[in-house]
């Protein structure tokens, strides 16, 4: 796995994702200086107990991303419920690509509280998308 970028796959244990992150690690170099970030894969029941308690939220979601950024480094822990992510492949294929790269953009600062701000995120998915799968052809 990559210097920056770690992965904990819990139950999780025939996901490989390794190109996906180091594609990601190599986009990231590219705009920032990296701290750690881990990616945390987890189900649908782990996620929404993490949503509750240190969020106060009580609804199931894909992702949450904890922002550690600090002197200038972009750090963090993403939690990736498998569960939402395999439901949604059914629809997108690049779900996962799309689901690890969203957590990354909330890192670097994007939002998706509006309508204008999910329309920015979702443009910039789609050229993290491209760019992976670009990488992976």
């Amino acid at each position: 796995m990559s210097h920056n970028i770690d992965v904990v796959y819990g139950n999780y244990n025939t996901l490989d994702v390794s190109d996906i992150v180091g594609a990601l690690e190599s986009k990231l170099k590219s705009l920032t200086r990296l701290g750690r970030i881990r990616y945390i894969f987890v189900s649908d029941n782990e996620l929404l107990r993490i949503n509750q308690e240190r969020l106060n939220h009580d609804y199931y979601t894909d992702i949450i991303t904890f922002d550690y950024s600090k002197r200038g480094r972009l750090s963090g822990e993403i939690y990736i419920s498998i569960d939402r992510v395999e439901e949604n492949a059914l629809v997108n294929a690049n779900e996962l690509v799309r689901v690890m790269s969203h957590g990354l953009l909330h890192l670097l600062g994007f939002k998706d509280g509006t309508v204008k701000e999910k329309k920015e995120m979702r443009e910039k998915e789609e050229e993290w998308i491209n760019f992976i799968v670009s990488r992976e052809s």
